[in-house]
């Protein structure tokens, strides 16, 4: 058994030097929604240091809601805002010397994209047009999988650590109270469930079948660092190899 972390940075959460050794892929805010080419530059440096590979997180260019507003958005313009901002961390990653391996959406326009399979080709287009080698982290069980599929994407099935699911594998709406999963124990259940069995707990009871490739830790939690040490040891207990997805 073996599993990807990937985890948000980048984002001014200020504890980045600490989990950037406790994970295996970092999704680089590109400027948009956080970030700007310091942090950009920082964090690959970083990245490289501690031999974590990298990835582009372009969101939507909401700073006053960190990219978690859902905005009204046609096909092209998911193309642009992917595009530009995933060139800006290649750019800058190769001047570092290092290279961009995956690309993972931000926030509302990851979730848009998991529903709609024609903004998730939009945006595997312009992935495509960056770099046809990038690996689509995307939300697993997704019917936007196969558009990026399609487009000709290789995809890691991503899960979450610390997010509840609807019994369709959708993520439950953060609007709604039991969204978030605070108690680690029951994240670290939650993970190992999903990786062991293939399995999750929906909120409604109900088991669903779900693949995971990558593990998602959200880097911006006040328990973030805590919790991806605890994480890491219960892996290793359960004999889990943690490695980048594409090593």
């Amino acid at each position: 058994m073996r599993i990807d972390l990937n985890c948000d940075l980048g984002e001014g959460a200020g504890h980045d030097a600490e989990l950037m050794p406790l994970v295996t892929s970092a999704n680089i805010a590109c400027g948009a929604h956080a970030g700007d080419e310091a942090t950009m530059r920082a964090t690959v440096e970083l990245a490289q240091r501690h031999g974590v590979a990298i990835g582009a997180h372009p969101g939507f260019a909401d700073r006053a809601h960190f990219g978690r507003r859902e905005l009204p958005v046609t096909p092209e313009e998911v193309f642009q805002l992917v595009r530009a901002q995933t060139f800006a961390l290649r750019r800058v990653a190769a001047a570092a010397g290092a290279s961009v391996g995956h690309v993972k959406l931000h926030g509302a326009l990851y979730n848009l994209a998991a529903r709609d399979p024609t903004l998730a080709e939009a945006a595997a287009y312009a992935v495509r047009d960056a770099g046809p080698e990038l690996v689509w982290f995307g939300l697993a069980g997704s019917a936007s999988l196969a558009a990026v599929r399609a487009a000709g994407l290789r995809v890691a099935s991503e899960v979450f650590a610390d997010r509840t699911y609807q019994a369709d594998g959708s993520l439950t709406p953060r609007s709604r109270p039991d969204a978030l999963i605070a108690d680690a124990d029951v994240a670290v259940a939650q993970v190992l469930g999903m990786i062991r069995e293939r399995k999750v707990r929906a909120t409604s009871g109900a088991d669903v079948t779900i693949a995971a490739d990558t593990v998602c830790l959200h880097g911006d939690g006040a328990h973030a660092v805590g919790f991806a040490r605890r994480l890491r040891a219960e892996l290793a207990a359960a004999g889990v190899a943690v490695k980048a997805f594409s090593a």
